[in-house]
């Protein structure tokens, strides 16, 4: 086995552990807003789901990985299908976490005012979407 290979290896191991610890802490975070009863069915599907979706796009990674050919390119800089795909998902990332945050700190006051029932779907809803 070439070191190039067991470094990717390797990589690919961290990263997941480290997206595991995500999905736990991001789903606690969101089926806390769930009543009592419904918090660990909640956190077992979102948990599911984090893992089956994983898996397909574990997957998906090759075909991904393929999509090395320029499509355009602006200034010096060439983008590729592969560059667009980890721009949008960054993107996505500060999208949701910058929402999160906001509705950690700056939205209280707005729901002790107007009292929200929650449901099952609620939570893992907003995790997908």
């Amino acid at each position: 086995m070439s070191t190039e290979i067991l470094i990717s290896l390797v990589t690919l191991i961290f990263l997941e552990i480290i997206l595991g610890i995500d999905n736990i802490i991001f789903i606690s975070l969101l089926s806390d807003k769930l009543p009592a009863d419904t918090r660990k069915k909640a956190r077992l599907i979102g948990l599911s789901l984090a893992l089956v979706l994983r898996l397909i796009l574990l997957a998906g990674i090759s075909w991904i990985l393929k999509l090395d050919q320029t499509l355009f390119t602006i200034s010096e800089y060439s983008f590729s299908g592969k560059n667009l795909i980890l721009i949008a998902g960054g993107l996505f990332l500060l999208y949701k976490s910058s929402k999160e945050i906001f509705e950690k700190t700056e939205e209280k006051h707005l729901q002790e005012n107007t009292k929200q029932k929650f449901h099952l779907t609620a939570p893992l809803g907003k995790y997908y979407c």
